[in-house]
């Protein structure tokens, strides 16, 4: 038995046997390592594709994604290799996604995420309003997007009109709609105000959907000749409510005002007649 040990010992302290014996489990490390990387590259991973052509600015539903199997070696940080990933995002402003394409990271975006997202944003039948805001009118920018406002009406006589006497000049101000939801608020260049919190900038326009018939009021509100006329947003509360209202009239007689002042189209008269 000890002769076994001694000759162990013996074998193992010969630096030719220690030589042969590193490189022999060098080259096996390296053969089984070698061995793994092939299998794992070619091993096949299954990966969302396009089943159909995806135009921009498209929402992405389940039946438009398949999948199909790739070898892992295809995948890198680009590409989407899960489908949950996919459905029920949009494609980007600037991406075609052609049918049987994989899905690329840039070529898929959130909503929030997509340029413009506001035109996706509200009720059928509505239509997009631009109202010219300041700080002093935002409350020092605290209109956000998701807030809801009041449309308040201010008119006056307009300065230098002809044929108003002093007691004729009088000031009408009151609510003209209630329940407005706040899509967007962009500054002067058309930029995001809220999309990076660490550059201050100021509001230039909110952006909010109404149904036509008080589109078509608004407009004729601002465009009023004879009259100067300011529309007025202040925020509510109701954002905070579980079910916030409706877009409603608040005020007959500012509408009545208003139409009175301008002409009336037959689709004006049809809402009237409602």
């Amino acid at each position: 038995m000890n002769n076994l040990v001694v000759g162990i010992k013996k074998f193992f302290t010969n630096k030719n046997t220690v030589t042969v014996v590193g490189v022999i489990l060098a080259i096996i490390i390296i053969y089984v390592g070698y061995n793994m990387r092939i299998n794992q590259a070619i091993t096949p991973v299954t990966v969302p594709y396009a089943m159909e052509d995806i135009n921009p600015r498209t929402q992405i539903t389940e039946d438009m994604v398949g999948t199909m199997e790739i070898p892992q070696s295809m995948v890198n940080d680009n590409i989407i290799s899960n489908s949950a990933d996919v459905i029920d995002m949009y494609s980007n402003y600037n991406s075609f996604i052609p049918e049987g394409s994989l899905f690329y990271s840039k070529s898929v975006v959130s909503r929030d995420q997509l340029p413009g997202n506001i035109i996706l944003d509200y009720p059928k039948g509505y239509v997009l309003y631009n109202l010219d805001v300041d700080m002093a009118s935002t409350y020092s920018n605290q209109i956000v997007p998701g807030n809801y406002i009041d449309i308040y009406l201010k008119v006056q006589n307009a300065e230098g009109a002809q044929g108003t006497a002093i007691a004729e000049d009088r000031i009408m101000v009151g609510k003209l709609l209630s329940n407005i939801k706040v899509l967007a608020v962009f500054d002067s260049s058309g930029n995001d105000v809220f999309a990076n919190v660490e550059e201050k900038t100021a509001p230039a326009q909110i952006i909010f959907a109404v149904p036509e018939e008080y589109h078509i009021l608004l407009r004729k509100a601002g465009f009023l000749r004879a009259y100067e006329s300011e529309i007025i947003p202040v925020p509510t509360n109701e954002s905070l409510e579980d079910e916030p209202g409706d877009v409603e009239l608040s005020s007959e007689d500012l509408k009545n005002f208003i139409n009175n002042v301008t002409a009336m189209t037959e689709e004006d008269l049809s809402y009237t007649q409602q």
